[in-house]
């Protein structure tokens, strides 16, 4: 959280194709770390990996929106590139990364290291392709800035804007129930540790996602429907979809079983339908984010946003074991509650702030079309 932030924060000063490279660089690092049976080298590993996920959720997206605007492509073909790369990076890639890492693991008999030295071969390529083919771009390059001034223009920035201060809160209370999802499904649908196909279930959950990335895609080409408005659904359904544990907790207690139970089915459709939204809400949000953060400022604003998730699901896992899984999930949709209205407000600010404009516009041009007093 604390490296991983102020790393991120220099693409805007230092190039986002430059911050996509040390990425690469990093985690390939942190990959290599996995060879070593140190405390402290597996330590090291864990620091490098969570730099370089800020990057990756950081410097790619900002380059990505920067290069768009600069070669003067329409703002509609923005929302089919984020639908398009979670469809096949969050969706299909990671399907087939499961099952190479599970063939080089079992098939192969390389062991339980040589899935991360194949990511790190992945990343090298990965590395090549941005050093060859992207153009650099930047944030504010002005001279004399400190890292503080940097930060304080950010948090600035978020204070001043009440759409970047509601979007921030919705991406951290949607992300921060995401990532608490991750840890609780597992137990969720095997309570008594049953036999159950947990690759296969991944693997749904991952098309499920396909399916919600492929449903946003089709939401976000229409013209008439705006983001901000179909994603208030969305948390609804989110939300709807994680209080099912909590009903099935009371209706159907857990019974001592071999397999999957009714109620880890019932769950195992709601968790579906939630993997979907997940894929709806990626493409959505980095909508948003292109729509309402500066560019001058944008890799360091996105890493703002990610300090209070970090936070938060430091919390959760610190205290995991102190509350019932119904009582997490429960939590999980309040807070996909709350983000559902905290959208509606995004979406009644963002109305007004587009009637001002056109406001202020037609002023203009009246003052334009009156005739000179000679």
């Amino acid at each position: 959280m604390i490296f991983g932030t102020v790393v991120g924060s220099l693409a805007d000063r230092y190039g986002r194709k430059r911050m996509s490279v040390i990425y690469c660089i990093t985690y390939i690092l942190s990959c290599f770390t996995k060879h070593s049976p140190a405390y402290r080298v597996l330590m090291l590993g864990r620091v490098l990996g969570g730099i370089a996920t800020s990057l990756l959720f950081s410097s790619f997206e900002s380059w990505l929106v920067a290069e768009h605007f600069k070669r003067g492509f329409e703002a509609q073909w923005l929302s089919l590139t984020f639908s398009k790369a979670i469809f096949l990076g969050n969706g299909l890639i990671a399907i087939l990364a499961g099952l190479v890492a599970n063939t080089l693991a079992g098939t192969f008999g390389l062991g339980p290291v040589s899935p991360f030295d194949a990511a790190a071969c992945v990343l090298a390529v990965g590395m090549a392709i941005i050093i060859s083919f992207w153009p650099e771009n930047y944030g504010d390059q002005t001279e004399g800035k400190s890292f503080t001034h940097q930060f304080t223009q950010a948090a600035s920035a978020i204070a001043s804007d009440e759409k970047i201060a509601l979007l921030g809160a919705i991406q951290s209370l949607f992300e921060g129930s995401m990532y608490t999802f991750v840890f609780l499904w597992t137990p969720a649908l095997s309570p008594n540790d049953q036999k159950i196909p947990f690759g296969f279930i991944f693997a749904t959950f991952m098309l499920a996602s396909m399916l919600g990335s492929s449903l946003a895609s089709r939401l976000m080409s229409r013209s008439h429907l705006r983001v901000e408005s179909y994603m208030q659904v969305v948390f609804a359904v989110a939300s709807g979809s994680l209080c099912l544990p909590v009903i099935i907790q009371f209706f159907l207690p857990d019974s001592p079983s071999d397999s999957i139970t009714a109620g880890g089915r019932l769950n195992l459709l709601g968790f579906c339908i939630f993997e979907m939204c997940v894929g709806v809400f990626w493409p959505s949000i980095m909508k948003m984010r292109s729509q309402y953060i500066p560019e001058e400022s944008r890799s360091t604003i996105m890493n703002f946003f990610r300090i209070p998730l970090n936070v938060f699901v430091c919390v959760v896992l610190y205290n995991v074991s102190a509350f019932p899984i119904s009582v997490m999930f429960g939590m999980c949709a309040i807070f996909l509650a709350v983000a559902g209205i905290l959208q509606r407000r995004l979406l009644m600010v963002s109305d007004k702030h587009r009637s001002r404009s056109v406001e202020t516009w037609a002023t203009e041009k009246e003052s334009e079309a009156e005739p000179l007093n000679i």
